[in-house]
């Protein structure tokens, strides 16, 4: 497969034009440039482009910053106020371990899914 240098649409390797730009697709690039675009199209989740990494990544930093939040800075503030004396009884860090596991196996099958 071919991207565009110019709107990074994936076209057909025998393409001349960008089939949703119709930038010219010869002359620009190298065929070190179309190896290693098939390359991390067959090893990379998502192929080129994919954000499907980028999303794992972010979730599981969302998460942990939760797991933070949750066991550090609320349970603190419970000493001081009374009315949060209820984030005490509970184990956030279960909770989001859980959670994390659960979204690591889920993006796990989705990856083996595409191969």
């Amino acid at each position: 497969m071919v991207y565009c240098a110019k709107c990074g649409t994936k076209n057909e390797d025998d393409a001349t034009f960008c089939k949703s730009c119709g930038a010219s697709l010869t002359g620009s690039r190298t065929e070190h440039d179309r190896q290693r675009d098939q390359r991390c199209e067959d090893e990379c989740a998502g192929g080129k482009g994919g954000r499907g990494w980028a999303m794992f990544w972010g979730v599981i930093i969302v998460l942990i910053g939760l797991v933070i939040l949750f066991e550090v800075v609320i349970k603190d503030m419970a000493k001081q106020y009374e009315w949060l004396s209820w984030a005490n009884t509970v184990q956030w860090n279960w909770i989001f371990a859980f959670v994390i596991a659960i979204f690591i196996i889920i993006f796990g099958l989705r990856v083996l899914s595409k191969r």
